[in-house]
């Protein structure tokens, strides 16, 4: 989701509002995403980089998380919506800590969409993580050499559980994943769109979706229409 702060820059803005306006953008991803029938969402909300920002801007920043799983959480729960967070969270404050906790214990159960939130994530750190988890039980003789899998690795990040992304859309023109979910979009679908996250809406969304119908996904085999 970028391009807030250029979004208020163009309009001689603070590069604040243009955050508050990334949040109305994200209601409206969350809201379209639930009528077109998408089960899993997954927003990159705060990248462990983030906090290199200015103090003000990461205050800001929180700020607007905090204000979103308050505002948010009740009517999110109301529609069967499942929230998982991931990304470290052992540097966390403990008034941010319990909120993403709340929001996935309240919504555990839900099992209509889920929607992921990428906090404090970087994909680096991810698979650093899932490495020493695992090898904390390979040296424990928990997990077995002839173990140690792709399959294993994926089962202890973050995202366990999570199937892999088909589409990953990043908005404003860049043309990098920027250290997300980088394990899991091994085969995934990329779409590169133009406008600014506070201009993202259903109809962004929906061109985002016909790019995507429109490819022929393989997985490193060959097109079944030409199978012979």
């Amino acid at each position: 989701m970028d391009g807030n702060g250029r979004w208020a820059k163009s309009r001689g803005l603070p590069r604040s509002m243009g955050h508050r306006r990334g949040v109305e953008a994200v209601r409206s991803a969350v809201r379209a995403a639930g009528e077109m029938g998408i089960e899993v969402l997954t927003l990159f909300a705060f990248s462990s980089e983030n906090w290199r920002r200015p103090r003000e801007e990461v205050d800001e920043l929180l700020g607007l998380l905090k204000h979103f799983i308050r505002r948010d959480l009740a009517d999110l729960h109301k529609e069967g919506v499942k929230v998982r967070v991931i990304g470290a969270r052992d540097n966390l404050s403990a008034d941010i800590l319990g909120l993403l906790e709340e929001a996935e214990n309240l919504t555990r159960n839900n099992d209509r969409q889920t929607l992921v939130i990428a906090f404090n994530y970087g994909a680096r750190d991810e698979v650093a993580r899932a490495m020493r988890r695992i090898a904390e039980k390979f040296a424990a003789g928990e997990i077995p050499a002839d173990k140690l899998t792709a399959e294993c690795l994926d089962q202890h990040l973050d995202t366990a559980g999570i199937p892999d992304p088909d589409l990953i859309i990043r908005t404003s023109g860049e043309l990098r994943l920027s250290n997300f979910l980088l394990w899991q979009a091994a085969y995934s679908e990329f779409v590169f769109l133009p406008c600014l996250w506070p201009d993202f809406d259903r109809r962004a969304f929906e061109e985002a979706l016909a790019q995507y119908a429109s490819r022929d996904r393989r997985y490193g085999g060959i097109s079944c229409d030409i199978a012979i």
